[in-house]
């Protein structure tokens, strides 16, 4: 273990080091993606809901005035499922494909390394830093990225504030409460606390992420896409989880073999992106986004001469992603971009 017998660290720090040690990190040692791993995620269900993304992207493109050169942006490609279908079926679209520069944003090495082995083809290119995008619109994909990112708590109690810890405790990991100022959390998150909100769950990274995102945006034109589990509350609820074997776990144990993650205030997104002068902003579930996309359509289509079994196969998949009691409204859809685009498809 990492932390040291009674020291503690920021709650933020403890699941930047579980996930993103450089050794033993569980994104950077491990591919947690997929029925045999930790969690499945959209594109690994159905092959249509990449579909759906593609066609999406072609017709903001298009919405754009096609322009010549544009970059495509995916935010953390996991096994690299949705790009490599993306590129898969992008033949059929020449003109969009040569103007098309595609770009995975990856931290991970060990995911990087399996991405580059599946998606065999040209016009690709991996960055590990957002502002070394060149310069053309560019809209960006963020599908289940933000929830990984580290987060911090802060807790109102009887009118304190306190910042929750990690601390090893006799070689026994356990939540610690730090008092803190209410002046301080404000001027981290850059907004004024109503006097309502007794609990806090931010991300500072994703903050930073966003800013760098929405610089990139209003200057070059373009948008940010992002698929996600949240909810729209103006209140912060505590949403620390984590996952193993498809399964919750307690958050202290299965250090660095067990996903760390949390669902998405949108609501608290949505600003944070108005802030930083992105005009507009909006927000549906992944249920109305693939419906409005033509999901059951195409799902009709490519099932029409198949045999039963693989028919049914295709609409169980299709309902697990729109499904209002599975992912269909858990999981949001919100979409970035400057007003002039005008750009409404899905919402």
């Amino acid at each position: 273990m990492f932390l040291k017998n009674n020291s503690k660290i920021p709650l933020d720090k403890f699941i930047n080091k579980v996930l993103y040690d450089k050794t033993k990190g569980y994104y950077m040692s491990k591919n947690p993606i997929g029925y045999k791993g930790d969690f499945v995620t959209s594109p690994n269900i159905s092959i249509i809901f990449s579909e759906m993304i593609l066609i999406w992207l072609i017709s903001f493109w298009e919405n754009m005035g096609s322009p010549k050169k544009i970059n495509i942006v995916e935010l953390g490609a996991g096994n690299g499922e949705m790009m490599f279908q993306i590129l898969k079926t992008i033949k059929n679209f020449k003109k969009f494909q040569s103007s098309s520069n595609f770009i995975i944003y990856e931290k991970s090495p060990y995911l990087k390394k399996i991405q580059r082995k599946k998606i065999n083809f040209k016009n690709i290119n991996w960055i590990n830093d957002l502002k070394k995008i060149s310069n053309c619109p560019s809209i960006f994909i963020a599908n289940e990225f933000f929830d990984a990112l580290p987060i911090k708590q802060f807790i109102n109690k009887d009118n304190d504030w306190f910042e929750k810890y990690i601390i090893n405790k006799n070689k026994c990991l356990r939540f610690f409460e730090k008092k803190t100022k209410l002046q301080l959390i404000e001027k981290l998150i850059k907004q004024k606390i109503p006097k309502n909100q007794k609990f806090i769950e931010y991300s500072p990274l994703a903050n930073r992420k966003l800013n760098i995102i929405s610089k990139i945006i209003k200057k070059q034109n373009g948008g940010l896409l992002i698929i996600d589990y949240g909810y729209y509350d103006k209140k912060m609820h505590d949403t620390l989880q984590s996952v193993k074997n498809h399964n919750k776990n307690f958050f202290l144990e299965n250090i660095y073999q067990a996903d760390i993650t949390h669902l998405i205030n949108f609501n608290f997104y949505k600003k944070k992106i108005i802030n930083s002068k992105i005009d507009s902003v909006k927000l549906t579930t992944q249920r109305e986004f693939l419906l409005k996309m033509g999901i059951l359509e195409r799902a009709e289509i490519i099932s029409k001469n198949m045999p039963f079994s693989k028919k049914s196969d295709i609409y169980y998949r299709v309902k697990r992603l729109i499904d209002p009691k599975q992912m269909g409204k858990l999981f949001k859809v919100l979409l970035a971009t400057n007003k002039k685009n005008n750009f409404n498809l899905g919402f």
